[in-house]
């Protein structure tokens, strides 16, 4: 019991963060799955000469960085107030 009061007194004054996790899968998972991605899209598409499939394949790839992107760098704000912008006027 005397350990979870003592993390529960760390977490309280700040000291244990998710920093480090989040850096972390920035530099290590994201890059990975980019790169299973890209040879899955080559082995599957490529190999039978089906071009376009590949291309409509890359196409939702490139949406599902681009969200990934606004994500992480938390630009998700701006991006759907300047959309609203565009409605509202």
């Amino acid at each position: 019991m005397s350990t979870m009061m003592a993390l529960t007194s760390l977490a309280q004054q700040g000291e244990i963060t998710t920093g480090g996790l989040q850096t972390w899968l920035q530099n290590n998972v994201i890059p990975l799955l980019l790169l299973t991605v890209a040879v899955l899209l080559l082995w599957l598409g490529g190999g039978r000469g089906d071009n376009a499939g590949v291309m409509r394949r890359l196409g939702g790839v490139v949406i599902a960085l681009a969200v990934i992107g606004l994500a992480v760098s938390g630009a998700g704000v701006e991006v759907g107030t300047w959309i609203s912008s565009l409605f509202t006027g």
